[in-house]
């Protein structure tokens, strides 16, 4: 995710006629620009077209509701530029659109939901066209059918009505000169939707009252809709005021009106997943985040990404070469984890080698993601400890046999620790251990992600490794493990990483007894069903 952008249209290195793809202001042909619609909230509900735009784009003008995610996704020369609406802001934008354009950049002006539906797409479109600039539309997912389908409330249903309306909550409530038709929209059977109303509610209510829609007419506000921060509340055109006060129900709110509303107690699907609401801090390396956040989204979590360290070759390959290239001379090679596996297997492949080097050596796999990455290569392991313990490790290739001058190659990481080799070579055994890859520590938390600790809206932290806690430690300086997890509950993906959590003094509440990201979900599910709470 990234850190807040700030409100201006210069890159960092350079003046806004430059492009770090080679544009300029001098460029004979101006570069596309794209309205793309981001949808309503939720990342994923961005069309495959849109996606596609932001991570070609040279140029992206974000809306503020467009989700950081997205924003996220441009490449990495883009510039992302933040524009928070204010009077008077539409003439820049309209202006900043022009401008990158001429410089010859692909510009992706990112607007939630729909461009063309209270997004003011069409004045854009129309801007751009005055002044010869090529644009194209991609429409996205409106809030007017998304948000209620969310809330468990279908717009229609074919036996409560067959249309919907869909309205400006920004209205006059000068009673002589309103741009609505109050009469009509209170007569009609269908579904109001009302965008932007929040503030206008009482004013809507009554005038709906006031034109002869029933007082008892179910009514719903929701609050964020599609988000993890998403807040529904059910009345009637009566109390639904009343019941907003009390609820402190603040913008950005979308007011459904009609008898579909009813449906929602057996439509439910969103807010009554176990993980509704919950925020996750992920910390995994970026490219290994995808697996858990996936499963965490599956069941109602929002996942915070923020990758703590990265996977790197290592400095001198020498020593795996010389590993690889007496592979028959060794009686058991050990992983202890997925990246040993590919890294290992990349290197083996390097050379020229393949899974026929390994004939007749023994391998173990420590855990079962270890062991699926050996099956991918098409290897089963002939030993498996569930646990990662060096004396666990030491049975499982014993069995009945002796390990004593046995030859043992350890693929490793850089800052793997000395347990297996020395419980191996307590055996008896002679241990080889090489470095395949490297774990780096990242600097440091995104500003933004360390904010949200420090503000409470992480709710929970999932460490899948020990150099992740490790470099979760080091981001936090001296006391901030313990300031920015305070009341944040600590999951870890096996008995080794929570042991590290627990000398970094972090309390950790969750372990599964398998070391997998599935049985680490399903451990946090089985916790936040324990508490038998829901997040407010």
């Amino acid at each position: 995710m990234n850190a807040e952008f700030p409100d201006k249209t210069e890159s960092p290195g350079g003046s806004a006629s430059e492009s770090s793809s080679g544009g300029s202001a001098s460029a004979a042909t101006p570069g596309m620009v794209y309205l793309v619609g981001a949808g309503p909230g939720d990342p994923g509900l961005i069309t495959v077209k849109g996606l596609s735009c932001v991570r070609r784009a040279d140029v992206v003008v974000a809306d503020f509701l467009a989700d950081d995610r997205l924003v996220a996704e441009a490449p990495g020369h883009a510039e992302r530029i933040r524009v928070p609406w204010r009077p008077g802001r539409q003439a820049e934008i309209n202006d900043l659109l022009v401008r990158h354009s001429r410089a010859g950049k692909t510009v992706v002006r990112l607007k939630g939901g729909d461009p063309f539906v209270f997004g003011r797409g069409g004045e854009e479109g129309l801007h751009l066209q005055r002044s010869g600039i090529p644009f194209e539309v991609v429409p996205g997912i409106t809030a007017a059918v998304a948000v209620p389908a969310y809330a468990g409330i279908p717009v229609t249903h074919r036996e409560i009505t067959s249309s919907m309306t869909v309205v400006t909550g920004h209205v006059s409530q000068d009673r002589d000169r309103t741009d609505l038709d109050w009469e009509a929209l209170a007569k009609r059977i269908g579904t109001l939707i009302f965008y932007m109303g929040a503030r206008n509610l009482p004013f809507i209510a009554e005038r709906l009252i006031e034109h002869g829609r029933p007082k008892d007419t179910p009514v719903a506000l929701i609050q964020w809709g599609t988000t993890a921060e998403q807040r529904t509340l059910v009345g009637t055109l009566d109390d639904i005021v009343s019941r907003a006060r009390s609820a402190s129900f603040t913008p950005p709110v979308l007011i459904v009106v009609g008898e579909v509303v009813a449906l929602r107690p057996q439509l439910d699907w969103f807010e009554s997943k176990p993980l509704f609401g919950v925020r996750v801090l992920v910390t995994r390396a970026r490219d290994q985040a995808g697996e858990l956040s996936e499963a965490l989204v599956r069941h109602g979590a929002e996942p915070v990404e923020a990758p703590l360290i990265r996977i790197e070759a290592p400095d001198d390959w020498r020593a795996v070469d010389a590993a690889l290239a007496d592979l028959s001379g060794f009686d058991h090679v050990v992983f202890t984890s997925r990246n040993a596996v590919e890294a290992f297997f990349s290197r083996l492949n390097h050379k020229g080698l393949d899974a026929r080097s390994l004939g007749g050596v023994r391998v173990a796999a420590v855990g079962r993601a270890t062991a699926g990455a050996l099956r991918s290569r098409g290897i089963e392991a002939d030993d498996q400890p569930e646990v990662f313990r060096a004396e666990k490790l030491v049975e499982a290739l014993a069995g009945d046999r002796d390990l004593h001058d046995a030859r043992i190659l350890f693929p490793a990481a850089d800052i793997a620790g000395p347990a297996v080799e020395e419980g191996l070579a307590a055996a008896g055994a002679y241990v080889t251990r090489v470095t395949v890859y490297r774990t780096v520590l990242e600097e440091g938390l995104p500003d933004d992600i360390a904010s949200m600790l420090e503000d409470g809206k992480i709710h929970l932290a999932v460490f899948a490794s020990s150099s992740t806690v490790s470099a979760f430690a080091k981001a936090a300086g001296p006391d901030g493990p313990q300031r920015w997890t305070r009341g944040v509950r600590i999951a870890c993906i096996g008995p080794s990483t929570a042991e590290t959590a627990a000398e970094a003094g972090l309390s950790v509440d969750v372990v599964p007894v398998q070391a997998t990201v599935p049985a680490l979900v399903d451990a946090i599910v089985r916790d936040r069903l324990a508490a038998g709470e829901r997040l407010e």
